[in-house]
C-alpha cells in the first residue's frame, strides 16, 4: 500500500507531505483544486513522462517521493527534476531508469484516470480481463515465450537463407577463382626459384662463351698454364741451393699450381653442365606468367598471398555448405517452434472458451446491481485460423443495456453505462491480481443517486480487501471511506498554492454537504451529509 507521498516544487504544489491510511481513501476538492496534480506527481515518481514545465520555481529541483509497504517492508521510490530538464530515479536509494520504475510500480500501484473508460473497447484490454478470470497468465506467457521463440527462429532462417542465396549467386565465381589457385599447385619460394632458373636458362649460351674462354687461358698457345707453372717451380728448386730463400717461392707456386687446376678441372665439369634448354625456358617463362598474372588479379604480391587467397576461399565455398547445413537445422526448429506455439495457442483457446460463459454471468450480475436490471454482457470468442502473439482468439466484450441486441461496448455504451462495467471489471481484477493500492479518478463520472451509492459501496468492499484512493465528486461515495482528504487552493506568499488536508469530524460533514448542495450550504444538506456518514458508519474500517 501507498504510506506517504512527498512533492516538491511540483506545478501548483510548494511543498507537500502527505501520510495515507489502509482501506478506502476518498480525494474531494472543488474542480481546479489540483487533484489532477496530485496523481500527475504521482505518475511522474511512477515512472511517468518528465517535463521542465511541471517546476513551479524554475532555479529549484522537482522531488516526487512515494513510500509504499510490500510484504511488510518499506519500499522508496524516488524522481528528481533538475531546472535543466534532466531527470533521475531511485528505488530504495539506488539509481533506477524510468523503465525499472515502471516495472517495480506495475506491481504495487494501479491507477485509472479518468480516459481509461475507453480501455473497455480495446481488444488487449479483454483480453486480459478475460485471462485473469480463465486463470491463463501461466499459459499466455507460455505461449508469449513460444510466440517469440518462433519469431526468433525465423528471422534467423530468413537472415541466413538471404546469406545462402547471396553465396549461391557468387558460388560459380569463387569456385572458378578457387579452381584456378588450386591448379596452380602453388608453393612457397616458388618464384624467387623459377626467377634465378629463367636467368640461368635465358643467359646459358653467353655462360658458356667465357667459361670456355677461361680454359682456353688455362691452356694457352705456347703450352698451358700448369706446365709452366710446372718449369717455374723446377727453377726455382735448381736455385734452391745456391739461395736456399727460393726455396719458399717454389713451394708456393707448386700449391698455386694444384690449387688452379682443381679449378680449371670444375670450371670444365660445370661447362658441360650449362646447356641451353629452350623449351625448359619456355616452360620456366610459361610458369612465371601464370604467377604474375594470378599476383595482378588477386592484387596481392608474393605467393604466400595467394596461398592465403586460396584458402579463404576454400573456406568461403565451405562455409556456404555449412550454412546450407545450418537452414535445414533452422528449418526444423522454425518448424518445432511452430507446432509449441499452435499446441500453447490451443491450450489458450480451451481456458478461455471454459471461462467466457462465467465471467459473461459474473460481469452481467454485477452490472444489473448497478441499476441496469435488463443488461446483458457476454464474451465473445471467434477463433481464427492462425494464432498470433496473444493466442488464436478474437476476442469482444458485447453488451445491451434496453434489450436491443448485443452489440460491442464501443458502439452501445454510454458513459455512464461505461463507468458501472469499468468499476465491475476492475473490482474484479483488483481480486485477481492482487494488486496492493488502486487509485480511481472518477471513476464514477456520468452517474448520480442510488446508482452513485451502490457503485460507492463496491469501492467501499474493494477497500476491505486493499488500499482503495478514490477522487470523486458524489457525496454518496465520499461518504463511505475511511478516510477523508481534501485538496484545496491556498494564498501563499508567491500566489496560489495546492494543499492537502485529511477531514474529520464536522469538517467532513461540512465537505460532504458542499458536494450535495454546491458552495451555499444549507441546514437541509448539513443534516443529509450527517445521514449518509451515520449510515455508511457502520461499514467503514
Amino acid at each position: 500500500m501507498l504510506k506517504r507521498l512527498l512533492i516538491e516544487n511540483y506545478a501548483l504544489i510548494d511543498h507537500l507531505d502527505i501520510l495515507f491510511p489502509g482501506g478506502l481513501v476518498i480525494i474531494t476538492g472543488e474542480t481546479g483544486a489540483g487533484k489532477s496534480i496530485l496523481l500527475g506527481a504521482l505518475s511522474l515518481v511512477l515512472g511517468g513522462r518528465s517535463d521542465v514545465s511541471v517546476l513551479q520555481d524554475s532555479a529549484r529541483n522537482c522531488v516526487v517521493e512515494a513510500v509504499f509497504e510490500e510484504e511488510g517492508n518499506e519500499r522508496i521510490f524516488r524522481r528528481v527534476v533538475t531546472p535543466q530538464g534532466r531527470s533521475r530515479g531511485f528505488i530504495d536509494d539506488e539509481p533506477a531508469s524510468v523503465e525499472m520504475l515502471r516495472a517495480a510500480a506495475g506491481r504495487l500501484v494501479d491507477v485509472h484516470a479518468q480516459h481509461q473508460q475507453l480501455l473497455l473497447s480495446e481488444r488487449d484490454f479483454q483480453r486480459t480481463v478475460l485471462d485473469c478470470h480463465a486463470g491463463a497468465r501461466e499459459a499466455w506467457a507460455t505461449h508469449q515465450q513460444n510466440y517469440q521463440a518462433w519469431l526468433d527462429a525465423r528471422a534467423a532462417l530468413q537472415e541466413l537463407e538471404a546469406r545462402v542465396a547471396a553465396s549461391e549467386k557468387e558460388h560459380d565465381y569463387l569456385e572458378y577463382q578457387y579452381r584456378q589457385l588450386e591448379e596452380a599447385a602453388l608453393r612457397e619460394g616458388e618464384m624467387d626459384a623459377l626467377d634465378a632458373e629463367q636467368r640461368r636458362l635465358a643467359h646459358s649460351e653467353a655462360v658458356r662463351e667465357q667459361l670456355s674462354r677461361v680454359e682456353q687461358l688455362f691452356e694457352g698457345t705456347d703450352g698451358s698454364l700448369e706446365s709452366r707453372l710446372k718449369e717455374a717451380t723446377a727453377a726455382l728448386e735448381r736455385v734452391a741451393p745456391y739461395f736456399p730463400e727460393f726455396e719458399a717461392f717454389g713451394e708456393r707456386i707448386e700449391s698455386a699450381r694444384i690449387e688452379l687446376k682443381d679449378i680449371r678441372d670444375e670450371v670444365t665439369v660445370r661447362s658441360e653442365k650449362v646447356q641451353y634448354d629452350p623449351k625448359r625456358l619456355e616452360e620456366v617463362e610459361n610458369r612465371l606468367a601464370t604467377l604474375h598474372a594470378l599476383l595482378r588479379k588477386f592484387h596481392v604480391s608474393t605467393e604466400s598471398e595467394l596461398i592465403a587467397v586460396r584458402e579463404e576461399l576454400s573456406s568461403r565455398l565451405g562455409a556456404g555448405i555449412d550454412d546450407r547445413q545450418a537452414c535445414a537445422r533452422l528449418r526444423k526448429q522454425v518448424d518445432d517452434a511452430e507446432a509449441a506455439c499452435q499446441r500453447s495457442a490451443e491450450a489458450l483457446h480451451a481456458l478461455r472458451v471454459k471461462a467466457a460463459p462465467g465471467i459473461s454471468a459474473l460481469l452481467q450480475e454485477q452490472v444489473r446491481a448497478l441499476e441496469l436490471p435488463r443488461a446483458r454482457f457476454s464474451v465473445q470468442l471467434e477463433e481464427r485460423s492462425q494464432w498470433g502473439p496473444d493466442g488464436s482468439d478474437e476476442i469482444c466484450f458485447l453488451f445491451d443495456a434496453n434489450e436491443r441486441g448485443l452489440q460491442p461496448l464501443s458502439k452501445c455504451a454510454s458513459g455512464g453505462e461505461l463507468s458501472r462495467i469499468m468499476l465491475c471489471i476492475k473490482a474484479l481484477l483488483a481480486e485477481y491480481q492482487g494488486m496492493p493500492t488502486l487509485i480511481f479518478d472518477e471513476i464514477d463520472s456520468g452517474v448520480s443517486g442510488s446508482v452513485a451509492e451502490k457503485m460507492g459501496r463496491l469501492i467501499a468492499d474493494m477497500g476491505r480487501r486493499m488500499q482503495v484512493m478514490a477522487i470523486t465528486h458524489l457525496p454518496q461515495v465520499a461518504s463511505q471511506g475511511c478516510a477523508h482528504l481534501l485538496v484545496y487552493k491556498e494564498e501563499g506568499p508567491q500566489g496560489l498554492r495546492t494543499a492537502i488536508r485529511p477531514l474529520t469530524g464536522e469538517e467532513r460533514v461540512r465537505e460532504v454537504a458542499r458536494m450535495l448542495s454546491g458552495a451555499d450550504i444549507t441546514p437541509e444538506a448539513l443534516a443529509n451529509a450527517r445521514v449518509l456518514l451515520e449510515r455508511n458508519k457502520s461499514k467503514n474500517y
